[in-house]
């Protein structure tokens, strides 16, 4: 499946997974990879995982707009993506 297309304006992505309920132990495959939408052509891939889990992804690109695609068997899956953005904290002005 693909996502819809979004636009981000840093480059920088979060991605957190998490796979369950895999039919038979060790066939669950799940993959995302990145795409730029403007040309089509795959980025980078993100994850590559099999059987049940969850992990947090990073990926750093030029800000662009992306799609992402995902590759499962065997198993559900949640995906969110969110884009990271850079910020300073202050000194303590007490």
């Amino acid at each position: 499946m693909q996502t819809d297309p979004f636009i981000s304006d840093t480059g920088s992505l979060r991605l957190q997974w998490e796979t369950r309920n895999e039919a038979t132990p060790g066939t669950g495959i799940f993959r995302v990879t990145v795409h730029s939408d403007v040309s089509g052509r795959s980025l980078v891939l993100a994850i590559d995982a099999r059987g049940v889990g969850r992990d947090t992804a990073y990926v750093t690109e030029d800000p662009r707009s992306f799609f992402l695609s995902v590759e499962s068997a065997n198993l559900d899956w949640t995906l969110a993506a969110e884009e990271g953005v850079a910020a300073t904290i202050g000194r303590d002005q007490r």
